[in-house]
């Protein structure tokens, strides 16, 4: 009656059922083995446990989710390769786990581990395999292993390593088994236009080549450049830092230039010879057949023009109001201090005048001296040539025209470049008592001298005075006397020019 259940058990051919029946003394024996992190990625040492799939003393199947880690690149999904039992997790959620470091420890099959695989912690009896005072039939335990030895005999395939695992190593000549590799969607969709994709690299590759010698010296000039300021900008930097101890009165009006704007035809059309020798002419009659008449002075090629703006005239009538100003021909001469006398201000005979001069290596203020003993076109030859000097590499302007004293009174034109019409322009110490920008010229409706208005040709001026040496009250009578000059310049030929 018991042997007959006995013999259909073992003449059954699977190994696996052999063992259910078994007593105790025979079950599988346990070990445990310490997962541990494996390198994920080129450069990367460590990473973060994000989350874990299972529990402790949770069962798990090979290449089931065990836990997911996030390293600075990216975040990795890491699969078991044993099947048995989670006995510890040792990174909790939120830790760093170094590569190389245990995850945890998982319960396994003896028979199933494999040395190579992951490091095996001790040999473990699970409590079915515990030792039982259990004494079986000794002619039933002689069957069944006798039986069991047969099995063990056979030939069994070797398990697989999992390629996450530490120990994996691929084989050169690897013996594919197509049902078991695991292809996913867009993988089987790649394999499937792998030939397509292909061709197409490869005609793309050899279309387009690119000159890597060509990259790099570009993406070096990317890179911040550091430049040392010149002398002249050095000197522009410390006048600027110097022009704060100035306290500044800013006053901006316009000027009415209708009038030269009518004038400026007939100015034109009667430049001297010896500054535009384009328009030589000869009389029929010698002039100086009694006697030699004088001879003007000699013209430089630089400072030769062939047409007049309104700059030269601006100049002129402001020279002519600062004549009635003498305050603004006036330099500040500070006191002495160790001495403690007070500043003093020097009146100078003439209107030295100095203009702001954009060049290539900075901002100048060459002076034109004694402006207000100047014509007209002496006054416009002066600026062609000064602009000559400035636009030279290096610059060419000397002491001659930037003497020491500089001027009473700077102006700047910033309408020649932008289209603005006001400015705050800066005065630094030494740079006289007052300045002023004048913007671009636009004609404009006036209704201020009619109801029905007209077109006048104005220009926006910008001053900026010192506000130790003139008042408000002071610099906007000046304004007033200049305006007269410029919305009214016949004046200049009654008074002689």
């Amino acid at each position: 009656m018991f042997i007959r259940p006995l013999r259909r058990l073992l003449t059954r051919p699977t190994a696996v059922s052999h063992f259910h029946t078994f007593p105790p003394c025979l079950s599988s024996r346990k070990i445990l083995q310490n997962f541990k992190l494996a390198d994920i990625g080129e450069g990367i040492t460590e990473c973060e446990v994000i989350k874990w799939n299972v529990k402790e003393l949770g069962a798990i199947q090979s290449f089931d989710p065990l836990c997911e880690v996030q390293s600075d690149k990216a975040s990795v999904e890491i699969t078991s390769p044993f099947d048995g039992i989670v006995k510890e997790i040792l990174v909790k959620e939120g830790e760093v786990a170094k590569v190389g470091q245990g995850l945890c420890v998982i319960e396994v099959d003896e028979e199933l581990s494999d040395s190579a695989s992951a490091e095996q912690i001790e040999p473990a009896l699970s409590a079915a395999a515990a030792p039982s005072p259990i004494i079986p039939n000794s002619k039933f335990v002689e069957d069944a292993v006798s039986r069991a030895e047969q099995i063990r005999e056979e030939p069994s395939a070797p398990r697989r390593l999992h390629p996450m695992d530490p120990n994996y190593l691929p084989s050169s000549t690897p013996d594919i088994n197509h049902e078991n590799v695991l292809a996913k969607p867009s993988v089987r969709h790649y394999a499937r236009q792998k030939k397509d994709i292909d061709a197409f690299l490869s005609q793309q590759a050899s279309s387009v080549s690119v000159d890597l010698s060509s990259v790099a010296p570009r993406a070096q000039t990317e890179q911040d450049v550091i430049v040392e300021l010149g002398r002249t900008r050095y000197g522009m930097w410390k006048a600027m830092t110097q022009s704060l101890e100035v306290p500044h009165f800013g006053y901006s009006t316009s000027l009415d230039l209708t009038s030269l704007h009518s004038l400026l035809p007939t100015l034109n059309s009667h430049i001297p010879e010896h500054f535009d020798p384009s328009k030589s002419s000869s009389l029929p009659i010698n002039p100086s057949a009694l006697h030699p008449a004088p001879s003007p002075p000699p013209v430089p090629e630089s400072a030769q023009f062939t047409r007049l703006t309104y700059l030269p005239i601006l100049i002129k009538t402001l020279a002519k109001a600062m004549m009635a100003w003498p305050v603004l021909r006036s330099s500040i001469t500070p006191g002495s201090v160790n001495g403690g006398g007070k500043p003093t201000l020097t009146i100078r005979p003439h209107a030295d005048i100095a203009v702001a001069l954009s060049t290539p290596t900075g901002l100048y203020t060459p002076v034109i001296p004694h402006a207000d003993t100047h014509s007209i076109y002496s006054l416009s030859s002066q600026l062609k040539h000064l602009s000559f000097l400035g636009r030279q590499v290096p610059c060419a302007l000397t002491m001659n025209e930037m003497p020491k004293r500089g001027a009473t009174v700077t102006i700047s034109n910033i309408g020649a470049i932008g289209d603005g019409e006001y400015a705050h322009p800066v005065l630094v110490p030494g740079g006289g008592v007052a300045i002023v920008a004048i913007g671009r010229a636009r004609w404009v409706w006036d209704v201020s001298k009619s109801d029905r208005g007209e077109r006048r040709l104005k220009v926006g001026v910008s001053w900026s005075a010192d506000h130790r040496v003139l008042e408000g009250a002071e610099l906007a009578a000046f304004v007033e006397s200049w305006r007269a000059y410029v919305e009214a310049p016949e004046r200049l030929i009654g008074e002689g020019i």
